[in-house]
């Protein structure tokens, strides 16, 4: 009797990976189903209410009735709740399917976080940083709580790029929020132990760095004829095509931590930076500044040399408010065109 061959360990996982594929691209496609039915399911809606009375609770009544008839039938997908979050996504986006498709990228739950942001700019940018990034709902969901788009220091232009370098204020943020760190606002760590704080969350302080960055070192040195210097911590944007140092400050801004970075940045402009490479960026992350300091400093006509505060607890929406308006007293400088230099 001929024994039975053994398994192949390649075909095992070729097989595996046919099969994931094929779940993957089912579920995408049960979700993009499932998205365009309840988006056509809101405008049936609002076309029945715009066809029935004029009264405020033609609605409310209509929506409650459905919800019953269709409840036996389709379990509680048909809520009152449910088919209310239907009709306000036709209303959110009425063009869907006429003028531009529904973004197959983004689940349900995606579209639902996404349609209570009012800014139209700013849900335009998360539904393409979404599509773009791969974001999950929670990723979505912290981005939108952390006005993540506000926190921008220059919007980017909606549409196409017409340049070819991306502007680097259209990445960099400020305030930066670490309530990932699970630090409280305190002064009594050193600057050590908030640079470890980040290595060991360093996934979600790149998430909050935005797009494009890549870790490249902790400490890294950079060394004269006759000194050492070590930047605390140094990323590489491939989208900006340049190397960004962090110089962390647990105190409030002072003019010897701008010098201190300008020195910095020119000493790796002068010795890491490659050919192909943009001018280096620095980016100060410091625990408070005073926008006048700012304003009459080299960082004002600079367009390498950026302070940006970071904040340890999730901030209410009124304080991060005012922390963005006194932001704004400040113009940042723009570079012609919108390129980098």
């Amino acid at each position: 009797m001929t024994e039975p061959p053994s398994l192949s360990p390649s075909l095992l996982n070729d097989v595996r990976v046919i099969l994931r594929e094929a779940r993957g691209k089912a579920y995408a496609a049960a979700n993009t189903a499932m998205v365009d039915a309840y988006w056509r399911i809101g405008r049936r809606i609002v076309e029945e209410e715009q066809g029935g009375t004029a009264r405020a609770e033609y609605g409310s009544q209509l929506i409650r009735h459905l919800a019953l008839a269709l409840g036996e039938e389709f379990g509680r997908g048909m809520s009152v709740a449910n088919l209310r979050n239907f009709r306000q996504f036709y209303l959110t986006f009425p063009d869907a399917g006429k003028h531009y498709a529904l973004r197959s990228e983004l689940s349900w739950t995606h579209w639902r976080l996404v349609m209570r942001v009012e800014d139209l700019q700013a849900r335009d940018y998360y539904i393409k940083e979404t599509a773009q990034q791969g974001w999950s709902s929670r990723v979505l969901a912290r981005a939108i709580e952390t006005r993540s788009y506000q926190r921008l220091l220059q919007s980017p232009e909606s549409g196409l790029p017409t340049h070819p370098k991306p502007n680097p204020l259209h990445l960099l943020k400020d305030p930066y929020i670490l309530e990932f760190l699970g630090l409280s606002e305190r002064t009594d760590f050193s600057e050590r132990q908030l640079e470890d704080a980040l290595i060991t969350r360093l996934r979600d302080f790149l998430m909050e760095l935005g797009k494009g960055f890549s870790f490249v070192g902790r400490q890294f040195r950079v060394s004269t004829e006759t000194t050492h210097f070590y930047v605390d911590l140094v990323f590489y944007n491939y989208l900006l095509k340049c190397f960004v140092l962090i110089d962390l400050k647990i105190k409030k801004l002072t003019h010897a931590d701008i010098g201190q970075m300008d020195m910095y940045v020119r000493m790796f402009d002068d010795l890491k930076r490659g050919e192909d490479d943009n001018p280096t960026l620095g980016i100060i992350l410091c625990a408070d500044k005073d926008e006048t300091l700012v304003r009459y400093s080299v960082l004002s006509e600079s367009q390498q040399l950026f302070a940006s505060k970071y904040r340890l607890v999730l901030p209410s929406e009124e304080e991060l408010q005012a922390e963005l308006e006194r932001r704004h007293i400040l113009d940042w400088p723009q570079p012609e065109g919108g390129e980098t230099s």
